[in-house]
Parts: C-alpha cells; structure tokens; sequence
C-alpha cells in the first residue's frame, strides 16, 4: 500500500503524541522531522526511526525535502504563520496545529496564498476526526433532540496551582518564556483552549444554519489577566443570527474538564470529553436516556493521520465535513479576534 510521507517541524509535546500515532496506521509514515533543539532531535530519531538525513536542524530543509509529502507545523502559535507560507511557496500540503494563526488577518492573508495553488491544508482539531463526533452529528441531524436551541462547553486545566497536601496549595512559578504565558508567541487561554471552545460551536451551529462571518456575534464577555499579561480565564457568549447561543468557557485557572452539553426543543446531548472521545448522552423527553460509548482501535491522532492520508492518496486536496475546513478556519478566527479584542 502507498503510504503518504510525513514531515514534522516543531518536536514539542503535542508532536510528541502525534509522532506515536504513525504505528497505528498503514498508509503514512513519519519520514522527516526539524528541531532548532539538537536533544529533542536526537530523542525523536531514536524512538520514532527517523533516519539522520531525514533529521533537519533547520525548518526550511524540512520542508524543501523532496521526499515529504505533507508537514505538520506544530511550532508556537506566532510561528505558524510563517511557516505556513513558507510551506506553500514549496507547494507542500500542510497540517497545521491549532490555533492556525494568532489573528483573522494573517488567517486571511493565508487563503489568498492558497487560492493560487491546488494544495491541501487544514488546521488539526484532532476532535473533529473521532467516531463521536459523526454520532452527535447523526443525532442532531436525525431530529433526535429536536431544533438546535443553545449548548454550553468548556475547556480548563489548572496549571497556576500545585496541590501540596490535602486542600492545601502553592502558586506555581510561572515561565514567562513558556508558549502558554508569553504574549509574543500567542500565549493564554483563549488562543490555546478557546480555539476549541469556538470551533465546536461553529460546528454545531452550522448544523442549523449555514455560516457565514456575518451569522454570529460574540457578547457578555469576561477575562482574566495573568502576571504576564496573557489571559488566563475567560468566558464568553457566541450568539447567532438564527438564535442558537453558545456559552464558552476557557481557563489556565479553573479545572473545568472537557465537558459539552448541547441544549434542543425535545432534548439533549452530554460529550464527557469532547476532545479526546468518551461517553454521549442523549437523554429526549419521551425516549428513555441512551449512554453510548465509543470503543476505538486507534487514538486521535491515527484517525487525523490516516484520513489525511488517505486523502491525498486519492488525490483529494479539500476536507470533508466535519474536519475543519480554511473557510471555517477564518471563521473561528473571526470569534477568537472579538473574544481577544472585544471592548
């Protein structure tokens, strides 16, 4: 079988979970990886079996390689821009992590770079790829909870904190450098963990209505600041033309979980773990709750990795519906400018 060949630049922990996600597939391989970091280098070519040719110190070798047929720009989020364009000069298709860009501007300034070519781009919210995903899809579009009326989700990790024992707790330091704190390379938690927030509700509101930049509005806006001036909590209100609303919370804060729940005329749908695959609850008024559970062969990353590649095999340069398309892409872009900007 052709497997499709797969270069990463960017060898950080998110890379690292993708990277082990080539074993789980049979058609790519993981051929080339770039770090300016010579440790990581060596460590990404002895666990993953990258030959030392194929091992790059400079990005623009990575992606001048001949042999790489896709990169994976996982490099902090004021990189990607840059190795965006890079990438398309090159005519190499691209996934890259989300957030795709810091702002809609440089989002726009991508697609008209990508009009010009017949390349295949996507922004990886690994999300959009699981099994559950199609099934509260199916629900929603099989009238199952009825029409579409508003949805909450949340995303929040407490890394400000340390437990140091029973309640008791300790600020942790925090590293100014860090990617997540520093504001020059699109640092806090609207950028890292409201992206999701955004594009979930773009996905479920489009199920109602088609979208466009002038379908939504963002209100009733409340963020917190760090030491390093990036956000730190935040949550926020997406309300749509149709009347459909959802509410948003992101937190570096807050333990929130990953939990979703989308609210319709007849019922609704509970996502324990939105991102990473779970439980559904669908629980209607006259049918008794249904509990379905998503048992999968492969983790998140093997299906984003084999349905990429199994695209381009075919020679298919566009994304299918629900994996996150450009015009999407400047979209939830738009809601993360008013989330950032709003007031």
């Amino acid at each position: 079988m052709k497997k499709i060949n797969w270069g990463i630049i960017g060898l950080g922990n998110i890379a690292h979970e993708f990277s082990k996600a080539f074993a789980e597939t049979n058609n790519a391989k993981l051929l080339a990886i770039s770090s300016k970091d010579e440790n990581k280098l060596k460590k990404f070519r002895q666990q993953f079996n990258v030959e030392s040719k194929f091992s790059f110190k400079n990005y623009q070798d990575l992606i001048n390689c001949e042999e790489v047929d896709i990169v994976y720009i996982a490099l902090p989020n004021s990189f990607h821009k840059q190795w965006i364009l890079k990438a398309i000069k090159n005519n190499k298709n691209i996934l890259v992590e989300k957030p795709a860009t810091v702002n809609l501007s440089e989002a726009r300034e991508i697609k008209e770079y990508l009009k010009r070519t017949n390349i295949f781009f996507s922004e990886a919210f690994m999300y959009r790829y699981h099994p559950q995903i199609q099934s509260v899809i199916d629900i929603i579009r099989n009238n199952k909870i009825g029409n579409l009326l508003s949805m909450k989700t949340s995303f929040g990790i407490n890394i400000l904190t340390k437990k140091k024992l029973f309640i008791f707790t300790k600020k942790k330091k925090i590293n100014p450098k860090s990617r997540l704190f520093n504001k020059d390379l699109g640092g806090g938690c609207i950028l890292d963990l409201g992206c999701y927030l955004s594009s979930f509700s773009l996905l479920i509101g489009s199920l109602k209505n088609k979208l466009s930049s002038n379908s939504f509005e963002i209100s009733n806006i409340s963020t917190e600041k760090g030491e390093t001036g990036v956000d730190i909590n935040s949550s926020a209100e997406i309300l749509f033309q149709d009347g459909f609303k959802s509410k948003v919370h992101a937190s570096f804060k807050d333990n929130l979980g990953t939990k979703s729940i989308i609210y319709g005329e007849k019922g609704t749908i509970f996502l324990n773990n939105s991102w990473l695959g779970g439980d559904i609850i669908v629980s209607s008024k006259d049918k008794p709750e249904q509990k379905l559970h998503f048992e999968t062969d492969k983790s998140i990353y093997g299906y984003q990795i084999e349905e990429i590649s199994k695209n381009l095999i075919q020679g298919i340069n566009k994304v299918n519906f629900p994996i996150m398309s450009l015009d999407e892409t400047l979209l939830n872009m738009k809601i993360i400018d008013d989330w950032l900007n709003y007031g």
